[in-house]
């Protein structure tokens, strides 16, 4: 394999730095907005790191032959506004890699970015992405996961490669296959006696004990396939024609809200706050999976009516959020939570099954749990769900540290596509 100078760009904890660098390859430059991960990536990697990539003039970077991108997935994540190339903060990013491109005409394009941007506006934000990369370079793009490899984490990401037609373009290269035949487990990631950890606090671990309760009293097969929603027992408010905010107020006040408490106030507000909170919106009509929600929860509480009775109390004073459960697991194995992996998300507390991690976000909220140990993944179990475990340091606060592994590009995954991708 031919040594070829890269260059880093958007490049945080240095995800594609490693890749390459592992492979033999050279990295000319580097240029991260965040001033922490700057400073990191000289310790980790041994070379400055640049800040806004916008502020540079291209002439100024370095020759080179592989860009490599993980350019800012907000504008086309569906968990973001999804502005796309029109947002202001980050949608022009695209534009300046096909400035540097243009003007240094590397060999290699090598890009990530959210799986969301394939479909992006009907499908418009990725045709402007392939007809300005396709000008001079054949395109390949695919949707890969590291689990796929071994890595116990799903985390699907779109990989898209391109190489100058000049040179070839891509009439040898082939995304790998990645067929690992193994069983994942989390437990290959796991710290034994990590030095830091997060202890899970004890309205937590009450909160978990208040739900294993619940699924106590019902049998696996019994167990549901839609997230539970705890506010809609006992209720009846009227939902399936009008959403409640564009109801009459006398008809509403005929009704039982959250919990089966009645509906009562003076105002068409005061109302409303006695229904859960994702009723309370806007819409003229709920959306059909919304409605499948309530109602599927409306007939599980008629069915379990009796037990359900004597356990709504213990749940009343828990945030909203944690007043939902989605279990994640099937219904062919035991309703165990404390085997299982935990987030505390605004969706509600998920709980999957421990072979692998969910995906690695920004939010530090959403930090999975492994309630067997009484903790929160630490940083370095982080770090080796990204394959990034060999970095000298990590930001310095958890926040920090699972802000970048979630921003992250998996170096695994990247280092198999670079494999066959620079030969």
């Amino acid at each position: 394999m031919r040594d070829l100078k890269f260059i880093d760009l958007f490049a945080g904890l240095g995800g594609f730095h490693i890749a390459l660098e592992s492979l033999g390859h050279t990295c000319v430059f580097a240029s991260e907005i965040n001033e922490d991960l700057r400073l990191l990536y000289k310790t980790n990697h041994g070379i400055d790191c640049a800040g806004d990539i916008n502020a540079i003039e291209v002439a100024k970077i370095p020759a080179h032959d592989v860009i490599c991108a993980g350019f800012p997935c907000q504008p086309f994540s569906k968990a973001g506004k999804q502005n796309g190339l029109n947002d202001v903060n980050n949608g022009n990013f695209f534009n300046k890699i096909m400035e540097i491109a243009d003007y240094h005409t590397p060999e290699y394009i090598f890009l990530e970015n959210v799986p969301n941007l394939r479909g992006h506006d009907g499908g418009n934000t990725w045709k402007y992405i392939h007809e300005k990369l396709s000008i001079e370079y054949e395109v390949s793009e695919q949707t890969m996961s590291p689990h796929i490899f071994g890595v116990p984490q799903h985390r699907s990401r779109f990989y898209i490669v391109c190489r100058l037609k000049s040179k070839g373009g891509l009439e040898h290269f082939k995304f790998p296959e990645g067929n690992f035949k193994g069983t994942l487990s989390i437990n290959t990631i796991i710290e034994e006696n990590p030095e830091e950890y997060t202890s899970i606090r004890k309205d937590s671990l009450n909160q978990l004990e208040v739900w294993q309760e619940f699924l106590d009293n019902i049998k696996s097969e019994e167990v549901p396939r839609f997230p539970i929603w705890a506010m809609e027992f006992g209720a009846d408010y009227p939902f399936e024609e009008v959403a409640p905010i564009k109801q009459n107020v006398k008809d509403l006040k005929k009704y039982k809200g959250q919990f089966g408490k009645k509906i009562e106030g003076h105002s068409l507000d005061e109302l409303l706050a006695c229904l859960p909170n994702y009723a309370q919106t806007d819409q003229k009509e709920f959306p059909h999976w919304k409605k499948y929600y309530i109602r599927a929860n409306r007939e599980f509480y008629a069915k379990h009516k009796k037990w359900l009775d004597k356990w709504i109390p213990k749940i009343l004073d828990f945030e909203n959020s944690h007043q939902k459960l989605e279990w994640n697991c099937g219904n062919k194995i035991p309703l165990i939570i404390n085997d299982k992996i935990i987030q505390f998300r605004p969706s509600g507390i998920r709980i999957k099954m421990p072979n692998f991690s969910p995906t690695l976000v920004i939010n530090s909220t959403q930090i999975p749990v492994f309630p067997w140990l009484g903790r929160y993944m630490t940083p370095r179990e982080a770090a080796r769900l990204q394959c990034m475990d060999e970095l000298k340091e990590f930001p310095t606060t958890t926040a920090k540290a699972f802000r970048a592994f979630g921003n992250a590009v998996n170096v695994c995954v990247v280092k198999n596509i670079a494999k066959n991708l620079l030969k």
